[in-house]
């Protein structure tokens, strides 16, 4: 089984205690930080941008996690500061020429992923597979947080490992985005996930601090 890591949803966070936040994260061994880029097109939204990453970058050790949410990816990766350690999702959906992404990404250095709408079929990555680390499965419909897991996602996580595996990639990690909350990890963990984006029903969690979370949703997965 693969090791569980957590990546906070870095929208969910507030801008006025990043530092403490990033100190937290730090402490607690946080794998990734997840960076949701929306372009107001792809994904009804827009939400954090090129310098956002830079600011990480240099007041955190964390690797990002950059989920690029926008149209026409291949044209931009060049504006982000992918480094090696960093892992970098593009949709399926989001450009005609996925294996060229994925290429220039594993170029810069950075782990790459596909990631998958709700009604994107497992298949779309079939002929990817020798090309990408990760597997990120939205498991609400991008662009906002808050949303409530579509159950019928819980089935898409285990068919998407019995489809890896079947095929001899069992070391491609399947990553979950949406209601990653306390109560949902342990059924997404049985289904065969193992990195999850943390968010309002997570790590940044009203009912608790941050330190508090961050040691529960350790616990969890």
């Amino acid at each position: 089984m693969l090791k569980g890591k957590i990546s906070p949803s870095m929208m969910c966070a507030d801008i006025m205690k990043m530092k403490e936040t990033l100190v937290a994260f730090e402490k607690g061994g946080i794998e990734y930080l997840h960076i949701d880029v929306m372009d107001g097109s792809f994904a009804p939204n827009y939400m954090l941008g090129v310098e956002f990453c830079k600011m990480l970058k240099k007041n955190c050790k964390i690797p990002l996690d950059i989920h690029l949410m926008v149209e026409n990816p291949d044209s931009k990766l060049d504006w982000f500061p992918i480094e090696q350690g960093d892992m970098v999702s593009v949709h399926a959906e989001s450009t005609y020429h996925l294996h060229r992404v994925l290429s220039k990404i594993k170029s810069l250095g950075a782990k790459s992923a596909v990631a998958l709408n709700p009604a994107t079929p497992i298949s779309a990555i079939e002929f990817v597979l020798p090309d990408i680390d990760a597997v990120m499965l939205m498991t609400v419909n991008p662009g906002f947080a808050g949303q409530k897991l579509i159950p019928s996602m819980l089935d898409k996580i285990k068919k998407t490992r019995e489809f890896l595996d079947e095929r001899g990639y069992n070391h491609v990690e399947i990553e979950v985005d949406g209601n990653v909350s306390f109560e949902n990890v342990p059924k997404m963990k049985q289904a065969g996930a193992n990195i999850y984006v943390s968010g309002s029903s997570g790590v940044f969690t009203k009912a608790m601090d941050i330190d508090t979370a961050i040691i529960k949703t350790r616990e969890i997965i």
